[in-house]
């Protein structure tokens, strides 16, 4: 009789000297991440409730002020060329991209126990994260595309052409994945499904509280101060530099370090609840 050491891939005697312990071969990060990510992108079809009402919001939302505020807005701001279409664009893209995540059903991984059983697997632990991050990067996208073809059919165009259309795509999904931080952290901390989903609530202030519908200098005194200290200022004023400014460096860097600095927030916080899970797990 012999036992295969899946190790090293070869065979010896039971109970002879070189018997080993049958034990699973790690596959490595890349492959892990693949795979969770995979898993998650697998399950968005089933899961479809997840990801179509944010991108009916946004649609809804950019079509409705469109329809009510264009001409009055326009009017108001006194800038040549401005596009209220394109401004409103950007501000429907984030609006439709805040917030979705996997979270979710990683909260249900937890309650249902897979998650556990994936702690005992030699998965490495880091890749159960990123790979519901990678599957996030791409629903991002995946909504995001849908909204810009939207603006396209109303008129709205890009100044920095076709070569700003992937950098657009970037700054909404590197915005995305720098706030689902805190719904996975809240996920990985209390694995309650309700918590989670209220997460989205602590994006509204930051989306209204900023220049979403006027440019900041038509603000209010008060609002701009906020609109200054409000990250989503900056991420809008990246996006809104590609398609009705042009290539404005200093717009995209500040938009970039905003996200960064939330990137880096909401991650820390990420990774802490996960290192905690996985400790009460272990």
């Amino acid at each position: 009789m012999t036992t295969i050491d899946a190790s090293i891939g070869t065979t010896a005697p039971v109970g002879g000297p070189s018997a080993t312990v049958l034990r699973p071969r790690p596959a490595g990060l890349v492959h892990d991440v693949a795979t969770i990510a995979g898993r998650a992108l697998r399950a968005v079809p089933r899961d479809i409730e997840s990801v179509t009402p944010p991108l009916f919001i946004a649609v809804f939302f950019y079509v409705v002020n469109i329809a009510t505020l264009q001409d009055i807005t326009s009017a108001q701001v006194q800038v040549p060329g401005f596009d209220f279409k394109a401004f409103m664009m950007c501000t429907s893209v984030l609006l439709g991209v805040t917030g979705v995540s996997r979270a979710y059903a990683l909260v249900l991984d937890i309650q249902d126990g897979y998650f556990d059983r994936l702690l005992m697997t030699p998965v490495k632990r880091l890749a159960i994260l990123l790979g519901h991050i990678a599957a996030d990067i791409t629903v991002a996208i995946g909504l995001t595309i849908p909204v810009m073809l939207l603006g396209w059919a109303y008129g709205a165009e890009f100044e920095t052409g076709l070569v700003g259309v992937p950098v657009f795509v970037a700054l909404t999904a590197s915005w995305s994945l720098a706030f689902a931080g805190f719904g996975y952290a809240i996920a990985l901390k209390t694995g309650n499904p309700a918590a989670v989903q209220s997460s989205f609530m602590l994006f509204f202030p930051f989306l209204f509280m900023t220049s979403s519908y006027v440019p900041r200098d038509q603000l209010s005194p008060w609002l701009d101060t906020v609109a200054g200290f409000n990250p989503v200022t900056y991420v809008l004023d990246g996006q809104r530099s590609l398609t009705m400014v042009g290539w404005e460096w200093a717009d995209l860097g500040q938009a970039a370090l905003a996200i960064v600095i939330m990137g880096t927030l909401s991650m820390s916080l990420c990774f802490a609840a996960l290192r905690g899970r996985i400790n009460r797990g272990s």
